[in-house]
């Protein structure tokens, strides 16, 4: 029987991508472009979604995978896709889009505020129901279209969230899912289905959701147009896909009641699988609904964790960089290989970043090193850096122990994937702050290969997509937490925590910027 192939589009914060699965779960080859979303002009906080330069990106990135793979593209089975969650896309009647936001897009800042005024209850009765506050959600993004773009709010017909989005460019299909879906606040936990009354209930639209599909189901299939424009085979099935937090984890196996993940991207979600749908009483963890039918996931975030080192990278290493590029090694194995040599801790050095979430009141303070020291063997790129790794797993800790609170789960193995993981002093780092065994999995692109998963699951390849999680599914690394370490973590994590207090007070009292902060606050 001729070899075929699934195709997983992956529309991230960072890039666009192409990523194609042979049916075993093996990566045969991806195509890959950075993006950026660009502010609007006067739109304070503004994150843009170029819905036109974005599509031709992706455009570039299936051809791409296409040629590398070197197969002809009738050999793909099905397609789908992925996205960075809380992001969407608004149509007109004709199904033409009209307006898009990427996922931290924050210029609702108002309108959250006048939601808090007018219904002073609605946030906490609509996060009971969805899990979500207004903090990202559509609810005040499509206020803020009511009230400042009037002519592009009467025009809209039909929402979907980024995902979604490209599925609808190649099918013509406007269509969505729970686990993206369930990002926008507009949603049931519990039913998996949208809750326009939500939106009727404050003087929005409520006709403008579209059918809701489980991952893994054929909504359409490739149009002539759009095999035309990404070199696909017109007529290849068009498989409903995912947020990319849950198809990633679906392509780490973290598919079952009690299971615990840390995706570690530009932001690091902590993930604890919970067979029910109840929200927390304060308000203070995230819950969404996995691609998973009867699984709901708690969720705490880390902002920004991957594109602070990217900063600390192109900001302050540019020597080290030449010297990585010299020896022939990626900039972060050498930085990584520099902070090895600094003891746990990182001789004191307390990176002010992201805090912990707080849901219900999300803000952080302004970005910055405490405690540096002026001798540059103290606070060293190698030490700076491997305070910034302590941090994230350290923030990673404190966030999973809420979660633990919540939901009562408890678990000695976390399952760690995303780029961070690629980092060996990183993944001990995060062994030893939890105290608990870590396991990196083989595959690299967790997320696409969950789309792959729902695409073998529509053709008929795989039965479902948990089942094919677990038995595809590869480990690559083990890290064992150090005992001693971990006690040492303890200290600092405490310190830290009294330490970012102190900041947020500074941001509380206007003397620093707070590096962002929920709209409404």
């Amino acid at each position: 029987m001729p070899q075929h192939y699934f195709l997983t589009i992956d529309a991230g914060t960072g890039s666009g991508r192409a990523v194609i699965f042979d049916t075993h779960g093996k990566q045969v080859s991806i195509g890959q472009q950075e993006w950026t979303h660009l502010s609007e002009e006067g739109v304070a906080n503004s994150m843009g979604f170029d819905y036109t330069k974005n599509w031709k990106i992706l455009q570039e990135c299936i051809k791409t995978a296409i040629f590398k793979a070197g197969i002809k593209a009738s050999a793909i089975k099905a397609v789908t896709a992925t996205s960075m969650r809380e992001g969407i896309v608004l149509y007109d009647k004709e199904g033409n889009e009209l307006f898009g936001v990427a996922n931290v897009d924050a210029r609702a800042d108002q309108q959250v505020s006048e939601l808090k005024r007018l219904y002073p209850q609605s946030e906490a009765e609509f996060y009971k129901e969805s899990g979500q506050t207004y903090a990202l959600g559509a609810l005040p993004r499509l206020l803020w279209l009511k009230e400042n773009r009037p002519h592009l709010y009467e025009k809209t017909a039909a929402m979907n969230m980024i995902s979604d989005w490209a599925l609808t460019k190649l099918s013509g299909v406007i269509a969505s899912e729970p686990s993206n879906a369930g990002t926008s606040g507009i949603f049931s936990l519990e039913k998996r289905q949208w809750l326009p009354e939500m939106a009727k209930k404050v003087g929005l639209k409520d006709d403008i959701f579209p059918p809701v599909y489980e991952s893994g189901t054929i909504i359409g299939e490739v149009t002539q147009k759009a095999a035309d424009e990404t070199g696909l085979a017109k007529g290849t099935p068009v498989v409903m896909g995912g947020g990319d937090v849950q198809l990633g984890s679906a392509g780490l196996g973290v598919v079952e009641a009690g299971e615990v993940a840390i995706l570690g991207g530009t932001f690091w979600q902590q993930l604890v699988n919970m067979p029910t749908a109840k929200t927390d009483p304060n308000m203070d963890i995230r819950v969404n609904p996995h691609v998973i039918p009867g699984i709901s996931q708690a969720e705490g975030i880390t902002f920004f964790s991957g594109l602070v080192m990217r900063w600390f990278r192109d900001a302050l290493c540019q020597s080290e960089v030449a010297e990585a590029m010299r020896r022939g090694i990626d900039p972060y194995t050498y930085l990584e290989q520099l902070a090895s040599k600094v003891p746990v801790g990182a001789n004191g050095i307390l990176p002010i970043f992201s805090d912990a979430m707080h849901y219900g009141k999300w803000y952080h303070a302004a970005p910055s090193f405490l405690n540096l020291s002026l001798d540059p063997l103290i606070s060293s790129k190698g030490a700076m850096f491997r305070s910034l790794e302590e941090n994230a797993a350290i923030v990673s800790m404190l966030n999973l122990e809420s979660i633990f609170t919540f939901t009562g789960v408890q678990s000695n193995s976390i399952t760690f994937a995303g780029g961070a993981s690629k980092g060996a002093l990183w993944s001990q780092i995060l062994a030893d702050v939890t105290g608990k065994e870590v396991r990196i999995p083989s595959v690299n692109e967790a997320t696409s290969l969950g789309g792959a998963f729902a695409c073998g699951v529509a053709t008929g390849e795989y039965s479902s997509i948990a089942e094919v999680a677990k038995s595809l599914v590869k480990w690559d690394k083990h890290y064992i937490p150090e005992s001693a370490n971990y006690v040492k973590y303890q200290e600092v994590s405490e310190k830290w925590k009294e330490a970012y207090a102190a900041q947020l007070r500074l941001v509380d009292e206007g003397i620093t910027t707070s590096m962002w902060q929920a709209p409404g606050l």
